[in-house]
């Protein structure tokens, strides 16, 4: 839910104030020219429900690897 929440408030972000969304991403990604990767991104509904269905996937495979990961670590030694 956290990330679902992060991505709403990423969209209405984009939305609202394109150009300067479009300069974070450049700062976060280290692209001086990202304009010409993402100048002409829009958002629509269905590119919105996509994008949160990927979050969602992306979030839970992240957490499943981390309590994999957690679990095998904290289990005592034999």
């Amino acid at each position: 839910m956290t990330a679902a929440v992060a991505y709403g408030v990423c969209a209405f972000v984009v939305v609202l104030w394109p150009e300067a969304a479009l300069r974070l991403l450049g700062w976060v990604a280290h692209l001086v020219n990202v304009e010409k990767f993402a100048g002409d991104v829009t958002i629509s509904f269905g590119s919105f429900l996509i994008g949160l269905f990927q979050i969602l996937v992306y979030a839970y495979a992240a957490a499943f690897v981390f309590a994999w990961l957690y679990n095998k670590f904290i289990q005592p030694r034999s």
